[in-house]
């Protein structure tokens, strides 16, 4: 089965307070997607990458690739409006059966035994969303009212979110939704269930600064155990 990762990297990370969007920052001298794309690359010799990037960023996209000496495995190409539009230009380009993976570039601490857990369940399940358990108190809103939520039954969602190809395609041959808030909602929208994965703690997403010092972290720490 062909394994295909739609790479979202269409940010302009205002809440990072840079010029730069958050996906181009260097962390540890690397930019930010260079983490996600090496993940990706290493998680299986056959995965092809469509990365979707503004278009005035072509260029630094096509930069990172040949960092990874990976030129002839990623294709990027121009964003939409929204992440929905984003993502549906890039799964225009799958043509065969696949197993496709949907994943944040800022998301760059991924790792590869996450993504082939997603795959191998992708394959037999048609989906995997892969998730954590909340680990805060958790207070759901309704007006001027809270209520406390058992946080037990709570899980906070990540991606990559994986699914076959026959799933996710004809899910994004519906009109946009505002209450598509990410892979899994749309294809629910479009009548097909979704199943869950164990997530990993790790799999922060890079939003503000502070996410860039944990980053540093992970990736010191990882590396001390490869050495070890």
């Amino acid at each position: 089965m062909k394994k295909i990762a739609v790479i979202v990297a269409g940010g302009s990370g205002r809440r990072m307070g840079n010029a730069v969007p958050k996906q181009f920052l260097l962390l540890k001298g690397k930019p930010v997607l260079w983490y996600t794309l090496d993940s990706f690359l290493r998680s299986y010799s056959d995965m092809q990458i469509i990365l979707v990037l503004p278009d005035e960023y072509a260029a630094h996209g096509k930069e990172i690739a040949a960092m990874l000496n990976a030129a002839e495995r990623i294709t990027a190409i121009p964003g939409g409006n929204t992440r929905f539009h984003s993502v549906q230009k890039g799964l225009q380009s799958v043509k065969d059966d696949a197993v496709i993976f949907v994943h944040d570039g800022v998301r760059c601490m991924v790792s590869v035994p996450l993504i082939q857990r997603c795959y191998t369940q992708a394959l037999e399940k048609g989906s995997a969303i892969p998730a954590v358990a909340a680990t805060d108190s958790i207070r759901i809103i309704n007006g001027v009212y809270h209520h406390v939520e058992d946080r037990q039954q709570v899980r906070i969602v990540q991606t990559p979110q994986t699914f076959l190809s026959s799933i996710i395609l004809p899910a994004f041959t519906q009109e946009y939704d505002e209450a598509f808030t990410d892979e899994a909602t749309v294809v629910e929208a479009y009548g097909t269930a979704v199943f869950l994965t164990e997530g990993e703690y790790d799999n922060i997403k890079i939003t503000r600064p502070v996410d860039m010092v944990i980053a540093e972290k992970i990736i010191e720490d990882r590396s001390a155990l490869e050495q070890s």
